[in-house]
């Protein structure tokens, strides 16, 4: 009798394992699992990222000659992930506004002040989202990562909401 205990014991035990194994999620789930919570992030997160998104960008002299007077944020969000690392990467479209800075090769031009069309680029870290201040001109958000598609694949886009 007691071998058979131990033996029922032993059964249960691989049982338990098995069934552990089994219910393990796929690394598809977990990357959606974590898309989720980053996407939630990414809004809670987002009055800072534009923030900050604006300093850097406003700061980095480009374009040469021009400083950067306004940037408005669209509401809608397209997210990637880089093939290599598996990094998150979310893409804001906005609209910039120049001014000539005074005594430079700018000033004087009349196409300054024209409106440009731009992607906003984040990224997510371990524990929270990024940015660098990065700017791809005249391109949308999905023509960048189309044209970048080599390192980026989509995983997401929010529209806004309607109003």
């Amino acid at each position: 009798m007691a071998r058979s205990s131990k033996f029922a014991v032993k059964m249960r035990a691989l049982a338990a394992r098995l069934f552990k194994f089994w219910k393990k999620p796929s690394s598809v789930e977990v990357q959606k699992a974590e898309f989720e919570t980053a996407r939630r992030e990414f809004h809670i997160q987002r009055e800072r990222l534009e923030a900050k998104f604006f300093e850097l960008a406003s700061h980095s002299g480009k374009p040469r000659g021009l400083r950067w007077t306004e940037c408005d944020f669209e509401n809608d969000v397209t997210y990637a992930r880089q093939r290599s690392s598996g990094q998150l990467c979310a893409f804001v479209s906005v609209t910039i506004a120049f001014e000539a800075i005074e005594g430079g090769f700018m000033e004087g031009v009349e196409a300054v002040g024209n409106l440009r069309a731009a992607t906003a680029v984040f990224h997510r870290t371990e524990t929270r989202w990024d940015t660098d201040g990065r700017a791809l001109f005249n391109l949308s958000p999905s023509e960048a990562i189309n044209h970048y598609q080599e390192n980026l694949v989509m995983v997401g886009h929010e529209p806004a909401m309607p109003s």
